[in-house]
């Protein structure tokens, strides 16, 4: 929990956190370097200061990884309540203090056997010495959306099911008002013929869904801004298995439906007053005798057959049959959609920024300002005509491959524009975003990062 009041108390039990300590402290003269840490007690009480470096040259993203460094030490193991100190107070700088308690120190242990005389800061109270405001409980709030993406792409494929997401989407929108629901299930999707993404799911015995959430927040006659999130609950590749080293992690392939959620449970915490669809396209790509195979033709919701070339690009097909469906009966002025997509996106960028595609230009701008603005990272990424002619097939309208090598995010990105008709759209490959491994990387521990929902929160809050 974060409090906030305009003055330290150094209250008696709590740990205090000096950010930039400098000449902070009486008994503290030097000048700490960035990252290190230096603990004094003071009758009883423990002061952790922190090296911040040169004022001048340190950015949010530093000021995130070293409360959290701070906060992650063993200093403050035991501290059941901590006093923050902030080395400014400028609103920027406090935002980027709550990212680092909440986004920073984010830990998922619930598998893990627990020490009941370990506090994690999730068990901590922490006050930060800023005058209170709306835009710091904002905060607060986005980073919950964040903590719930978070939790839901990091748990166990066989919990996180597409019954899962339907009862964590009816939790979120339980009691308000202006909200319609619409799911199809299997027996639905075939009927209105959704005949991609149901081969797709064929030989999982999980039920596949397309969950659409209709949040009226804005005036009547606006438009529909549509969040569109890939939902593979597993991903094995199909019959073109995944290979020892890429299959271990694919319970993540749903991550852009857990933002979705994680941006929907933002939307209603801030009653964003705009008009919304949020949209999980759920499904879970299995091996067995049932599975689709390379070489099929299918034809989804909007008509276009596909070539099947490869049976691990099978994210592209649930969302072409999302894509369809919602341009047809909603008929939204903008869609967005967020997919752990290829790794031709990773080999481009990396781990530190999500792929961004898109037919406008005015779109594209707005997305990366708010990612700049929120340190969820994007960088923009071409597709052009061209692109068209290569995921044509000689036997069907369209192929969910590309027929030449390299180009891969852009390509993808292409069959999906190929299913926008017309509408404004832009796309955000957050495959290599979405996930730290390892030891993590800036601020994110290990596991998922919650990449996508800080950006498009701050992009409906400021568009």
């Amino acid at each position: 929990m974060i409090l906030f009041r305009p003055q330290a108390k150094y209250d008696k039990d709590a740990a205090v956190v000096f950010l930039a300590a400098g000449q902070t402290h009486a008994r503290f003269k030097n000048e700490l370097e960035k990252g290190e840490i230096f603990p004094l007690l003071e009758g009883g009480k423990t002061l952790l200061f922190v090296g911040l470096g040169k004022i001048d040259k340190l950015s949010l993203t530093d000021l995130r990884v070293q409360v959290r460094k701070a906060l992650s030490s063993c200093y403050l193991k035991k501290a059941k309540t901590v006093e923050i100190i902030p080395h400014r107070r400028d609103d920027a700088a406090i935002i980027a203090v709550i990212e680092g308690v909440l986004i920073g120190t984010y830990v998922w242990d619930k598998y893990k056997s627990k020490d009941k005389n370990d506090k994690t800061v999730k068990d901590k109270q922490i006050t930060i010495a800023v005058e209170p405001k709306k835009v710091f409980t904002d905060a607060v709030a986005v980073c919950q959306g964040v903590s719930l993406t978070r939790d839901l792409v990091n748990d166990n494929a066989d919990t996180i099911t597409s019954d899962y997401f339907e009862k964590t989407v009816r939790g979120l929108i339980k009691g308000h008002k202006n909200i319609r629901l619409e799911i199809l299930n299997r027996k639905e999707l075939k009927a209105k013929g959704l005949n991609l993404h149901l081969a797709v799911n064929q030989a999982s015995n999980k039920e596949p869904k397309l969950i659409i959430v209709r949040y009226n927040g804005g005036k009547k006659n606006e438009g529909y801004t549509a969040f569109i999130g890939k939902g593979m609950t597993f991903d094995t590749g199909g019959l073109n298995l995944k290979p020892t080293g890429g299959i271990e992690t694919m319970k993540i392939d749903m991550s852009g439906a857990a933002a979705v959620c994680g941006i929907l449970k933002n939307a209603l915490s801030l009653g964003i007053k705009k008009n919304l669809l949020f949209v999980l396209g759920i499904a879970e790509n299995s091996i067995g005798s049932a599975a689709y195979k390379p070489g099929d033709v299918i034809t989804g919701y909007a008509g276009k057959s596909v070539e099947i070339g490869n049976t691990d690009a099978e994210g592209r097909l649930v969302l072409a049959d999302a894509f369809a469906y919602v341009v047809k009966n909603y008929k939204p002025a903008k869609m967005i959609d967020l997919a752990t997509l290829t790794g031709a996106c990773v080999v481009a960028l990396g781990f530190d920024h999500s792929g961004l595609f898109s037919n406008s230009d005015e779109l594209s701008r707005q997305l990366l300002e708010s990612a700049s603005k929120t340190d969820d990272r994007a960088w923009r990424l071409p597709i052009y005509p061209e692109l068209k002619e290569h995921i044509k097939s000689p036997i069907a309208d369209l192929k969910n491959t590309s027929n030449i090598k390299g180009g891969g995010a852009s390509t993808a990105a292409e069959f999906l524009h190929q299913f926008t008709e017309g509408t404004t759209w832009a796309h955000l490959d957050i495959a290599g975003s979405a996930y730290a491994e390892g030891a993590g990387r800036m601020y994110f521990g290990y596991g998922a990062t919650g990449a996508g929902v800080r950006l498009l929160t701050h992009y409906l809050l400021n568009n």
